[in-house]
C-alpha cells in the first residue's frame, strides 16, 4: 500500500500555532459550540491526505491519531473517495429495514468472512462504536434472558448512558450525568505491567469476581476490548482471552469483543482478537471500517443474532448506503493490498524507535501494543507516580506532530498512525516527540 521509496509530504509549520485563521475560528467555536467539546490541537483542519493534515493557515502536521483510529486506510483514501462519489449519486439514503440495498449485505458478508472463527455469522449496522456496544448488549440480553453486563477494568466503551456506565473511568464521560445504567459490573482484567499475572491467573481472578459478585445465572455478557484503547493500549497476558471465552461458553454467557478501536487491520490482523487466540461470540466494529464515514457493525453467531424478534434491531441511518459503499472499498483493499502487512511494517519501524526513546528516558516504563496500535507509558522512576502526557502531546503539536494521550491515569502516549504513513514520516514524528519529552522535563 505504501511505497516508502516515493517521497511524501512532511510536516511544515509556517505560522505560530495556532495561526491567525485558526485563532479566528477558535473564537467562533467558543461562541457557537458547547465548551464540553474540546480540542487537543488548537488548529482547524482544512484538508488531509494519507498521514498529513493541513490547517487553515497552511501548516502541515504528521497525524499519529487518525481521528482516534478512524482513517486507518489514510485520509481521503482514493478508493474510498471514489466509492462515496459513485454511491452518493445513485442512492444517498434508504432505511435498510424498509427498502434494502446490496452494499449493506456485501459489508455483512465481508465481516462474516474476516471476523475470527468459521461458524455461521450475521451482522447488522448502526452509526457509531457506542451504538454497536449498546446493541451488542441488547442482543446478548435478549438471547440469554439475563440482565447483568460485565466489563473489565481500564475499559472504554462509549458516551451513551449505558456505555458511559460501562467505562472504567467515569470522569469525564459521566461526571454529573447520572443516574447511570443499572446491572453493570466491573471485574478485574489483565494488565501485566501492573498485576504481574499470567493469562491463567488473571482469568481465574476475573472468573472469581464474576461468580461471587455477579452470579453466572444472571450474567448475560462479558464485554472486553482485546487491546484496550482509552485505557492505554493494554495487551492482556497470553491465554487470558481464550480462557475467559471457555468460561463464558461453559456458563452460557455471551463474550463480546469490542474491536471498535483495535479492529480493521489496526494491529496486524484484521481483528486483534484473532492474533490473541480468541474467537468471540460477537465482534463489534466501527472507526476504521468505512475509511472516515460513519458506520459500525454488530457481528455475532447466527443463533445469537437471530434470537431478536423482527423490528427489535435497526435504526434510521444504520448502514447508510454511502457509508456501506465506503466500507466495501476498505474491505476490497484489505483483501487486495495486504493492509495487515502495512500494520506490521509500521510496528517494525515504529517499535524500535519507541524502544530507543525508552532507553533515553527512564520514565518511559513500557512500550507495548501490536501493529499500528502502539503506546508508551510514563511513570516517575523515583516516586512511582504517573507522569501526565498532555504537555508532551501539546509540545509535539506545536512542532507539527499530532499524537494522542490515553491511560486511566492520563500517563500514556498512543500511536494510531494511518497505514499509509511512510517510514520517513514515522521517523520524523518520533524525533519530534523525543524533543517534546525533553522539553517538558526542562520546563
Amino acid at each position: 500500500m505504501t511505497d516508502t521509496a516515493v517521497s511524501a509530504p512532511s510536516r511544515s509549520v509556517v505560522t505560530e500555532i495556532p495561526g491567525p485563521n485558526s485563532r479566528a475560528l477558535l473564537e467562533r467555536k467558543a461562541k457557537a459550540v458547547p465548551q464540553g467539546i474540546p480540542h487537543q490541537l488548537p488548529v482547524f483542519i482544512e484538508s488531509a491526505h494519507d498521514a498529513i493534515i493541513t490547517d487553515v493557515d497552511g501548516n502541515r502536521f504528521i497525524d499519529l491519531g487518525c481521528g482516534i483510529g478512524v482513517t486507518t486506510v489514510g485520509h481521503t483514501n482514493d478508493a474510498v473517495v471514489a466509492a462515496v462519489r459513485e454511491q452518493v449519486g445513485k442512492l444517498t439514503h434508504s432505511l435498510f429495514g424498509t427498502t434494502p440495498y446490496e452494499p449493506y449485505v456485501r459489508v455483512a458478508e465481508y465481516l462474516a468472512k474476516h471476523t475470527p472463527g468459521d461458524h455461521e455469522k450475521k451482522t447488522f449496522f448502526v452509526n457509531s462504536g457506542s451504538e454497536a456496544v449498546e446493541n451488542g448488549v441488547k442482543v446478548a440480553r435478549r438471547h440469554t434472558g439475563r440482565r447483568a453486563v460485565a466489563v473489565v477494568e481500564h475499559g472504554y466503551h462509549g458516551r451513551t448512558n449505558l456505555t458511559m456506565t460501562m467505562n472504567y473511568k467515569p470522569a469525564p464521560y459521566a461526571t454529573g450525568m447520572g443516574p447511570l445504567a443499572s446491572d453493570i459490573f466491573h471485574a478485574p482484567g489483565s494488565y501485566p505491567l501492573q498485576d504481574g499475572l499470567n493469562g491463567a491467573e488473571a482469568a481465574e481472578r476475573t472468573q472469581y469476581y464474576l461468580e461471587k459478585h455477579v452470579g453466572v445465572t444472571d450474567l448475560s455478557c462479558l464485554v472486553i476490548e482485546p487491546i484496550q484503547g482509552e485505557g492505554g493500549f493494554i495487551v492482556p497476558a497470553e491465554g487470558y482471552l481464550a480462557a475467559m471465552q471457555e468460561w463464558c461458553t461453559e456458563h452460557g454467557v455471551v463474550m463480546i469483543a469490542d474491536e471498535v478501536q483495535s479492529g480493521i487491520c489496526r494491529t496486524g490482523t484484521t481483528f486483534a482478537s484473532e492474533q490473541l487466540g480468541w474467537v468471540p461470540d460477537m465482534v463489534l466494529s466501527a472507526k476504521g471500517i468505512a475509511g472516515g464515514m460513519p458506520l459500525a457493525g454488530v457481528t455475532g453467531r447466527a443463533e445469537i443474532m437471530d434470537s431478536v424478534h423482527v423490528g427489535g434491531i435497526g435504526g434510521t441511518f444504520g448502514g447508510n448506503p454511502v457509508s456501506c459503499a465506503a466500507a466495501v472499498a476498505v474491505f476490497e483493499q484489505i483483501e487486495a493490498d495486504d493492509l495487515n502487512g502495512e500494520a506490521k511494517r509500521i510496528e517494525r519501524v515504529l517499535r524500535p524507535l519507541l524502544d530507543a526513546l525508552a532507553e533515553e528516558h527512564p520514565e518511559i516504563i513500557e512500550v507495548r501494543g501490536r501493529g499500528a496500535m502502539l503506546a508508551i507509558e510514563f511513570i516517575d522512576p523515583s516516586s512511582g507516580a504517573p507522569i501526565p502526557t498532555a504537555p508532551i502531546a501539546q509540545a509535539a503539536g506545536l512542532d507539527g506532530v499530532l499524537v494522542l494521550t490515553a491511560g486511566t491515569d492520563y500517563n500514556v502516549l498512543r500511536f494510531l498512525p494511518s497505514l499509509a504513513i511512510t517510514d520517513d514520516q514515522l521517523r520524523e514524528a518520533v524525533e519530534v516527540i523525543g524533543r517534546a519529552i525533553a522539553s517538558t522535563k526542562t520546563a
